[in-house]
């Protein structure tokens, strides 16, 4: 890479690290604020508190990375223009073509990285993260309950009491537990309680139950059941664990799958780098190369407003997918085919404006 080159590409990544840098403290500080609203490290502890941000965090950077790689462009670039240095560095005989190639240069590695992060590291984030969220979430998790003490669900209609409870094997004793169900309601009372944790993905959490009787009380029937049972396990997993679940599958199993929702993940994770180079492509031409043509406010406005429209998009063309709204092919390639149409025909307009300006 020549001198020019390589000034042009450390334009771009010195932003890119500055940038990458604040939007990963930004995010962790918010995964962090949020988590301690939940009271989470009543439930875990600060220890997994600070693994499921570092988690979070992770599987983040899919999206932080091409947000950061289209601020650096913006960014470098944009000074370059303002300084009258890309005007320099034009009449020195660099075309814009090889701006472009340059930028490319970063934009290819970066564009890489963020694939590899999406298609091997975020699932097993997701995967590791699947654990603490089971624990931290669950409304049956018996780290929250005190011994002696009703805890109630308005959102579920669901009671329980703890009689006695020791909090080093997670064991209880006399526990009574009440929900209500749209044909009827449920109470299960128990002698002894032990809540299991999962200790791989594939396991879910649930509470082992002993020596104890399950009442269905019925709004139909003339007749309630009444169930004695000496071990009976009670699931107390939330309701995204299958979606959870698809994020945290590896990238051979969702490539065998013919279920649209895994073809939906399985395109997203590979879509990754191509979105991360069109959008720095796409910030190379919110810069005027022109001379004595300042950047204005409007040019930065405009394109957080093009970057915003194109991650919407990409997530409704997920959607889509997933759905079934739209097949396999063009699957959620349609999106970045349209924009590297319309790369290229702005590509074209602007050699033929140039060409124009030549012969004048």
């Amino acid at each position: 890479m020549k001198l020019i080159e390589r000034y042009i590409a450390r334009e771009i990544s010195l932003p890119f690290t500055v940038v990458i840098l604040i939007l990963v403290g930004l995010f962790a500080s918010f995964i962090s604020a949020r988590l301690l609203a939940g009271a989470v490290t009543e439930t875990l502890g600060v220890s997994a508190l600070l693994k499921l941000v570092f988690l979070k965090t992770l599987i983040a950077l899919e999206v932080l990375i091409p947000i950061a790689l289209y601020i650096s462009v913006i960014i470098g670039l944009g000074r370059l223009s303002k300084d009258q240095e890309l005007n320099i560095i034009r009449t020195m005989g660099v075309s814009g073509t090889r701006i472009v190639l340059t930028v490319l240069t970063v934009a290819i590695p970066v564009g890489l990285i963020s694939g590899m992060l999406s298609s091997y590291v975020r699932p097993w984030a997701y995967a590791e993260s699947y654990m603490l969220d089971a624990q931290a979430e669950a409304e049956l998790n018996t780290n929250r309950f005190q011994a002696g003490r009703f805890y109630g669900s308005e959102k579920t209609g669901r009671v329980v009491y703890v009689r006695s409870k020791n909090d080093a094997d997670k064991e209880m004793q006399n526990i009574f537990h009440y929900i209500k169900k749209k044909e009827g309601s449920e109470i299960v009372i128990a002698k002894q309680a032990r809540q299991i944790q999962p200790a791989t993905k594939e396991e879910r959490p649930h509470i082992l139950l002993s020596d104890g009787v399950v009442y269905e009380l019925s709004k139909t029937a003339s007749i309630d059941d009444v169930i004695r049972f000496e071990k009976m396990t009670y699931f107390i997993d939330n309701d995204y664990v299958l979606n959870y679940r698809r994020k945290a599958a590896a990238t051979r199993t969702l490539w065998e799958s013919t279920q649209p929702r895994d073809i939906a993940e399985l395109q997203w994770r590979l879509s990754r780098p191509l979105s991360a180079i069109l959008m720095a492509l796409i910030a190379v031409t919110f810069i005027r190369i022109s001379p004595r043509q300042d950047k204005t406010e409007r040019t930065y406005i405009a394109a957080a407003l093009v970057f915003a429209a194109y991650y919407n998009l990409s997530g409704l063309a997920r959607t889509w997918v997933e759905q079934s709204v739209v097949g396999s092919i063009p699957g959620v390639w349609w999106l970045d085919l349209l924009m590297l149409t319309g790369l290229g025909m702005y590509a074209l307009l602007s050699n033929k404006k140039r060409l124009f300006a030549r012969t004048q």
